[in-house]
């Protein structure tokens, strides 16, 4: 084992690290504020990286410029589906607000399975030089 490999795989574990800690302050957030397991939570991650995806891969958008404008569409998403889902069902049951979270999570999830398919999809990468298992780049 080299010493770039495992930097590379520290750093691989870092990032994925902070995407999962990401995704629990945001469950800790909304749970801790309203009450409310919201399982659209990580749904509203995906159509993100789907918006991404399609800014880059279909309109060709510059990478940098398409991470902006998918944490505004994103925003955007969350605050809508606050406004007309949850924020009608504040008066209400739990259970009531509990079974709208995962109707909204399973209207996101097949809605991206409908325009996009069930396939798995890749970002292109942003730089050029890509560097092999070895360390060595071509």
């Amino acid at each position: 084992m080299n010493l770039q490999w495992f930097l590379q795989q520290l750093f691989n574990g870092l990032s994925t690290g902070s995407i999962y800690a990401l995704i629990a302050l945001g469950y800790t957030m909304v749970y801790g504020t309203i009450r409310l397991i919201n399982f659209a939570h990580g749904d509203i991650l995906m159509m993100g990286a789907f918006f991404g995806f399609y800014l880059v891969n279909v309109q060709g958008m510059d990478f940098y410029l398409s991470l902006a404008l998918t944490m505004v569409f994103t925003s955007v998403l969350g605050v809508t589906i606050e406004r007309v889902a949850y924020k009608p069902l504040r008066k209400s049951t739990r259970v009531a607000a509990l079974i709208t979270a995962i109707g909204v999570s399973f209207l996101l999830e097949n809605a991206m399975i409908y325009f996009f398919g069930p396939e798995v999809k890749a970002y292109p990468t942003s730089y050029d030089h890509h560097l092999q298992s070895d360390g060595s780049s071509h």
